[in-house]
């Protein structure tokens, strides 16, 4: 049995993949048909999801508490914080500005008629810039936990973490069961590790039978172009082998794990452990910086989510004749960059922002029921890209920030 865990540990890539394949193939055979199928696989892909939720939140809290101890010096953890913050900002901005550029100068859209739908959908709410800096503060710490408000919940880390360290000894056993509370979180977090492949497989399954073939072979051709080509394989390719030092075949092999979770789930939260697990394991870099970059860069880094909504934003209004002029298209992409901070990684998470941008551009009120009705099938290649993000991110901090371990 040992061996065969050993062995299953090691190609946990291809099982993975393999169970997003048969999920694309078995929604696209079950368009229609076979309700009581749908059900089941709803019904596992849920359990598997609220299993993985159910430890991200303490896990986040334990790790990042840990990480800043472990570090001991205030100065090398800002260091760690405002380099990530640099990266994932700039890149994107970068992502915004090529979803703005591509559409306008190609005239993506102009011809191009659809029916205006409606959805009764709740988004999640977006608050303000100026509300998201009021509220990074908890005011009650297991308000933002029962919430899954990651950014609250890092803020708070991050302060038992400087507390920690100021008050030493006597901060001791409160963090040994921090330590401890670490250990059974990833414990559970690798057991359910192994049921990825079927949690894919069953999160897959609904959303390709909801969209059908034609929806996926145009969303596809958009995903590979905008995403894997450009973003994924140019932006962080480069940025890998220049700033971090690294082979980038190396790299995209060690994260396909993390990558293809993020596929399935839509969800950069729900791949944090996996995320950690690629980073540290295969590609040699520090929990001191895992701790930190990954759980701010599935709250912070929209990349992909950025680079998607300016191109909707771009499309929709080619296609319904609506100029957009380059001072608007600055504001959008100002507005774009500062909202993907209050984006949440969970999907759907994006729907509140791109009704903001929407609205910025002067969109009819009906594009939003559009956009909805492909969401979910832009989430997965959005996710994914994101977490590509966030690695590669590790990757580059692992270089330029020496860690005495």
């Amino acid at each position: 049995m040992k061996s065969f865990y050993s062995w299953y540990k090691k190609h946990i890539t291809q099982a993975i993949f393999t169970g997003l394949v048969l999920g694309i193939l078995t929604g696209l055979f079950l368009a229609g048909r076979y309700a009581p199928v749908l059900t089941v696989t709803s019904l596992i892909g849920g359990i598997y999801m609220n299993a993985l939720n159910m430890m991200i939140f303490p896990m986040v809290f334990c790790s990042i508490v840990i990480g800043i101890c472990s570090i001991g010096n205030i100065r090398t953890t800002g260091k760690i914080t405002g380099s990530a913050m640099v990266y994932f900002l700039s890149t994107t901005a970068l992502a915004s500005l090529v979803g703005l550029i591509i559409p306008r100068l190609i005239h993506l859209g102009r011809g191009v008629s659809f029916e205006m739908a409606t959805a009764d959908i709740q988004a999640t709410e977006m608050s303000s810039i100026l509300d998201t800096i009021k509220n990074l503060i908890p005011s009650n710490p297991v308000k933002a936990f029962a919430e899954g408000n990651m950014l609250q919940v890092l803020v708070f880390a991050v302060i038992i973490g400087f507390t920690l360290i100021s008050i030493g000894e006597k901060g001791k056993p409160f963090l040994d069961f921090i330590d401890s509370l670490n250990e059974i979180c990833l414990k559970i977090i690798s057991t359910i590790m192994y049921f990825t492949p079927i949690g894919v497989f069953c999160t897959i399954v609904p959303v390709v039978e909801a969209n059908g073939t034609e929806t996926i072979i145009s969303l596809a051709t958009q995903l590979i172009i905008l995403y894997i080509a450009f973003f994924a394989f140019l932006v962080y390719g480069l940025s890998v082998k220049i700033l971090g030092k690294e082979s980038p075949l190396r790299f995209f092999k060690a994260i396909m794990p993390a990558a293809l979770n993020a596929f399935g789930t839509c969800s950069s939260s729900a791949t944090i452990p996996l995320s950690k697990q690629c980073m540290e394991e295969e590609m040699g870099v520090s929990n001191q910086i895992t701790s930190i970059a990954i759980p701010l860069g599935a709250t912070v880094n929209m990349d992909a989510v950025s680079i998607l909504m300016s191109f909707m934003i771009m499309f929709f209004a080619n296609a319904c004749g609506i100029n957009v002029s380059v001072s608007l298209m600055i504001v959008i992409l100002l507005a774009n960059v500062l909202l993907s901070v209050g984006t949440p990684g969970i999907p759907g998470g994006a729907i509140a922002s791109f009704a903001a941008l929407a609205t910025m551009a002067g969109l009819p009120a009906g594009i939003l029921g559009v956009y909805i009705s492909i969401n979910t099938l832009c989430d997965m290649g959005a996710t994914c890209v994101n977490i590509i993000g966030d690695l590669a991110c590790c990757v580059v901090l692992k270089n330029k920030i020496k860690i005495k371990e």
